[in-house]
């Protein structure tokens, strides 16, 4: 038997074992695939095979003649989109929504969980738990009817309360000023609950000697919060600010969408709802699916960069 031979035989007892180490595997795993096929079946339907629409921001497409038939324009919408004159204020505008929501949101679900892992009171605790999570099952819409009743200013409660005060009553959906602090306190109050969950799931995972360590130590119980409970879980601190990097330009558009109007475009107005009226509205798919890409590309990038520096200053990442 030659040389070439013997190492043909070797490459095909390789490839059998790696097809049994397969192939016991998916069998050893076949309830966990069956639980994960659920969700990689949405993933895989709503948002893996729409990609192919992405097509449609380099041709000049008609509904008539279909995606293939229509005509390539190459990047024309693109350009369109950097040169017109809502391009900047669209993408401040997003920007700032949810940077702020970041600044803001981001630190209160867990100041939140911090303070509500201090409550010895357990039917307390739960309690504040269950108020806190409710606002997340609100819809938006019903969550920005609440807020279009409380600043009516007519018979809203905040404005009969400056009334009362001997001030005029403000138009607050109708001022631009107002709008950003509108949306990020609600979004705030909204989710806050809910984003304690993770923090006090990642709490009970704290080792309790430490705690009798910095007790010993003569720490006080805001020095134990402070030195021991909260670097215990920073590496989930840094995951969820990661996502939340990721997802800085996906400011909800439905909310964005339900609060403002044409007065309130200089502040309101965001590259979400730009592409709702271009595509949808106007009927300009070509180039609302560009603005759609742009978008996409930015919050991708900021995943990536936000992702690589967690990597390198605190070895916490996502891959």
């Amino acid at each position: 038997m030659t040389t070439a031979n013997i190492e043909r035989i070797q490459v095909d007892q390789s490839i059998k074992t790696r097809r049994n180490t397969f192939a016991r595997k998916v069998r050893n795993s076949k309830y966990l695939i069956l639980l994960f096929l659920p969700a990689g079946l949405y993933y895989l339907l709503f948002e893996y095979l729409p990609m192919f629409g992405i097509l449609i921001s380099f041709k000049q497409y008609s509904v008539f003649k279909g995606v293939w038939a229509s005509d390539w324009v190459g990047l024309k919408y693109y350009t369109m989109f950097f040169q017109s004159p809502d391009f900047l204020k669209l993408l401040r505008n997003t920007f700032l929504l949810g940077f702020y929501s970041i600044v803001w949101g981001f630190p209160a679900p867990i100041i939140l969980a911090l303070l509500i892992n201090e409550i010895r009171n357990s039917a307390f605790k739960r309690i504040v738990q269950t108020v806190s999570y409710l606002p997340h099952f609100v819809s938006n819409v019903i969550i920005v009817s609440m807020i279009v009743m409380f600043l009516s200013p007519s018979a809203g409660l905040i404005n009969i309360l400056i009334q009362k005060l001997g001030f005029e009553p403000i138009y607050f959906l109708i001022n631009p000023d107002y709008f950003r602090t509108i949306f990020i306190s609600s979004g705030i109050w909204q989710g806050i609950g809910w984003g304690t969950i993770i923090y006090l799931a990642a709490l009970t995972t704290v080792d309790p000697a430490l705690y009798e360590t910095a007790e010993i130590d003569g720490a006080s119980r805001w020095k134990k919060m402070i030195y021991v409970t909260l670097p215990s879980i920073v590496p989930v601190i840094i995951i969820l600010f990661i996502l939340n990097i990721g997802s800085l330009f996906a400011t909800s558009f439905e909310k964005v969408f339900l609060l403002y109007n044409p007065l309130t475009y200089e502040t309101a107005d965001i590259i979400a709802t730009f592409v709702y009226r271009t595509g949808l509205t106007k009927g300009n798919f070509s180039f609302a699916t560009a603005i759609g890409v742009f978008n996409g590309i930015l919050n991708f990038a900021l995943l990536y960069i936000a992702n690589f520096l967690a990597r390198k200053f605190k070895e916490v990442s996502l891959w």
